[in-house]
Parts: structure tokens; sequence; C-alpha cells
């Protein structure tokens, strides 16, 4: 019976986009390519920790469809704005950071002054738009932790102050994971896999970081797998059987009537010694 191989080269490219990279797995034995690719993806998308903005306090807003003064951008769009904004948040803590502006401008990600414990990956991303010289546009937010999307519904326990507004939490770091197979030669055989995965992160997190932390959630699950049922995998010995029946496990009529010869045996063996 042949052997399932294993693959034994990987390549990883930058795509045509910024932050896109071009993963080549291969060769993979016929069938795995797209068994693997569907598992790293769905763990890649869904699993992979990261950090999001958690809530915003604006000055002169004091709900989330709120219209701001002199800025084109209403409530609702600046909050869309800023679950695009890709953070890095150095501990296990909440970190605070703000912006303050002023003038005629595009409010960017950049324009936040974050300290040590925190950092922006995509400075360019758009917040608001200043339609006015003479205005300004003062922001405060909270930063966390966390894996895949977390609604506000299910965060209800937040303390939060006053004018502080709850956001939807997109933790993960991977924007878009896209797969595909395609035959490759193998000696004489011709239907082994080369797995390509199209990957796009925030800037967060760099594609072999990601790829290399998805495949070590897969292997800690199966893991598991593996060990919970390392002392149940051998069947148990079957006991031999005696050549010889045993006694107990005769017919109890058999039994009683095998007894019953023998006593009769035995008188007869008594009354011809009692005649000689």
């Amino acid at each position: 019976m042949p052997e399932i191989s294993l693959p034994t080269k990987i390549d990883i490219t930058a795509g045509e986009k910024p932050n896109q990279a071009i993963i080549s797995l291969q060769p993979f034995f016929p069938g795995y390519g797209i068994t693997v690719g569907n598992a790293l993806r769905r763990v890649l998308l869904s699993s992979l920790g990261g950090a999001a903005i958690t809530a915003v306090k604006i000055k002169g807003a004091n709900h989330e469809f709120s219209s701001l003064e002199n800025i084109k951008e209403d409530m609702v769009e600046i909050i869309l704005n800023l679950k695009k904004v890709a953070v890095k948040v150095h501990g296990d803590e909440p970190v605070r950071f703000g912006l303050k502006v002023k003038g005629e401008q595009i409010v960017k990600a950049g324009d936040f002054e974050t300290g040590s414990n925190s950092e922006i990956s995509n400075p360019d991303q758009e917040i608001a738009t200043i339609t006015d010289k003479d205005s300004e546009f003062e922001m405060e937010v909270i930063a966390d932790k966390g894996h895949g999307f977390v609604t506000t519904e299910s965060r209800e326990g937040e303390d939060l102050e006053v004018g502080m507004i709850a956001i939807d939490a997109i933790y993960s770091p991977i924007v878009n994971v896209g797969i595909k197979t395609e035959n490759v030669r193998v000696g004489k055989m011709t239907n082994y896999e080369n797995l390509i995965l199209t990957m796009e992160t925030d800037g967060s997190i760099d594609a072999q970081t990601a790829l290399n932390d998805a495949s070590q959630i897969l292997i800690d699950q199966f893991s598991f797998v593996l060990q919970s049922t390392e002392g149940t995998s051998k069947s148990p010995k079957k006991a031999k059987k005696s050549s010889k029946p045993k006694e107990e496990d005769e017919p109890k009529e058999e039994k009683e009537e095998k007894e019953e010869v023998a006593q009769v045996e035995e008188e007869a063996k008594d009354e011809s010694e009692t005649e000689k």
C-alpha cells in the first residue's frame, strides 16, 4: 500500500495589492491540497488573534447617529472607517489614544497620537474630512485584543464612560484568503496537487507569521484528538479457547447422568469383589 506523501516545497511571493501574498505549497497527495487549503482558510479568517478599536468618543457627538458641524461624514461613516484601522496593541490591557486636528483637511489614521503600547499599521486610512479651515476635530478611542468578529451586543457588560460609543470589533488581521489547486507531476503521476493560497492582511501581520499561527492552531486541535485516543486505538486481545471443555460449561442433566453411571459402576465393582 503506497504511503500518503507530504509536501516538500513552499514559496511565498508578494501579490499585486499591498499586504497581499501568494503562497504555494506542493506537492500534495491527490485530494489533500483542497483538504488542507480549506482547513487553513477557515482558521486564518476566524481564529487568528489581533487588535481593533472597540469604542470611540468624538467631541460634539452624543450617539452614533449624530451629525458633526463642518465634517463631511456622519457618525456612521466615521465608525465604519474606524473599523478599517489596523491596530497593534503591545500588552494584554486595553489602550487609549486620540487625535486633535484643525483646519480643512482629511483626517487619517496616522494622525492618532499613539504611545509605546500601540501602533497604527495603515496610517493612510481615511477617517473623516474637515470642510472648514477654522474647525477642529477631536477624538479618543479604545483599542483591545481579541479573536474574530465581536458585536457590541455581546459586550454589553463593558463599563464605558459617558459619551464613549461602542463599536463592533473586527479583530482578525486577515482581510481575505483565496484557495485553488493545480495539478503537478511527481514521477509518473500527474495528479498531485499544488495548493495556492492568496492571502491579504491588514498590515499588522505578515503572511508567513499568519500561516505559521494557523498551522499551529490546527496541530494543537489534532494533537488533542490523537492523544485522547492513543489508549483505545488497540483492540483487546481475545482469550484463547481451551481444547478441553470446562466442567462447569456442561449441561446440568448430562453432568447428573455421568455421576449416576459412575455410582452404578462403583456399586457393581464392590459386589464383584464380595462374591470373590
